[in-house]
């Protein structure tokens, strides 16, 4: 072993450092196996993963806030009682929730005589239903979605219409999104024809042509995919360039040195190192894409997730709006784990030079 200053080890004195430098985060930073015996963690971005303990705890907090601020507390029993006589009296169509029954409690308030036999009504709660429906409330909501849908569709319906919308608008623009941006990174020529373009529509909000579209369209699948493939273009446009632009021209260099013609360069060299930033763009695409939906089906849409949500606001339904809005969050996040997966597997350069 070759020894440093003073008699010690270089690798020693490394390591030692280390120590010394991490030690009060060495908790934070803790792996078993052959990553553990890396000496350089902080900044790798190979070494970042995801902490599955610590999005459950997350979770679990957020959750829990959200069912103490919309809990009533200190409510009578009695008037819970009188809640489940007067929703005996009424037919299966009908409904007395949570919401009438406080109601009934604040104009007991006001006027005991009109409640006679009920015990003086008081209760505590941080957040009304007419503000935030509680956790169990669109739960149920969300339940008798799924059974008996809404709007003539049933969930399942609903679901894929918006899906459906939404993978035929970003598939047509990725496939032609991808290939401008590859040429506009590529070609000065082609980067002088479509710059002017882009950047004249790519900062028009979607959601601001949305009348036009419809004029243009109709209110049927066509204007909806058509306003979804001008959300998504742009971004596809700018991420295939700016990955085009961050290829090492080194690394170009070094293939064209080796004997390789364009095509070659373009697909084993360009092609590789412009994927993560496609994937990239992708991603945010997918975001751009959900909100664009939603909107557009707020206005012109008989079916749908954001459908669905207009359609529920008209009869202030807040628990069957919040549902729609959490399957929403519940879709793009699935997508967003596949794309992760997907960029995993096919990418497994990325971060590696």
């Amino acid at each position: 072993m070759v020894e440093g200053p003073g008699g010690h080890a270089i690798k020693d004195n490394i390591e030692q450092q280390n120590r010394l430098v991490n030690w009060p985060f060495n908790w934070l930073f803790r792996k078993s196996g052959p990553s553990a015996r890396k000496t350089v963690t902080f900044g790798d971005a190979a070494e970042v993963s995801g902490a599955l303990v610590w999005t459950a705890i997350s979770l679990i907090v957020v959750i829990l806030l959200w069912f103490l601020s919309t809990t009533v507390w200190g409510l009578p029993q009695e008037w819970y009682d009188y809640a489940d006589e007067e929703r005996a009296k009424l037919s299966a169509d009908e409904s007395y929730g949570q919401r009438d029954l406080l109601r009934d409690c604040d104009r007991a308030a006001d006027n005991p005589s009109e409640f006679p036999g009920l015990p003086p009504c008081s209760y505590t709660q941080w957040l009304s239903e007419s503000t935030l429906p509680s956790p169990g409330q669109v739960w149920d909501a969300a339940w008798d979605f799924a059974r008996n849908g809404y709007s003539g569709f049933t969930l399942w319906q609903h679901l894929w219409l918006s899906f459906s919308r939404l993978a035929k608008g970003l598939f047509w623009g990725v496939a032609i999104g991808v290939p401008i941006g590859l040429s506009m990174g590529l070609s000065s020529r082609w980067r002088g024809i479509f710059d002017p373009v882009v950047e004249l529509l790519r900062p028009i909000p979607p959601l601001a042509l949305i009348p036009l579209f419809i004029v243009w369209f109709g209110i049927g699948e066509e204007g909806k995919v058509n306003l979804l493939l001008f959300a998504s273009i742009w971004i596809m446009v700018i991420a295939a360039r700016s990955g085009v632009l961050a290829v090492n021209t080194t690394k170009v260099h070094a293939a064209y040195s080796l004997g390789a013609n364009k095509a070659q360069v373009l697909r084993h060299v360009i092609l590789p190192n412009a994927l993560p930033e496609i994937f990239t763009g992708l991603r945010v695409a997918i975001g751009v894409c959900w909100g664009t939906l939603v909107a557009a089906e707020l206005l012109g849409a008989s079916s749908g997730l954001g459908f669905t949500i207009f359609k529920a606001r008209q009869f202030f339904l807040l628990d069957l709006m919040l549902s729609a809005v959490i399957l929403i969050s519940i879709l793009g996040v699935t997508m967003d784990v596949a794309m992760r997966m997907a960029e995993k597997r096919l990418i497994p350069w990325r971060g590696k030079g």
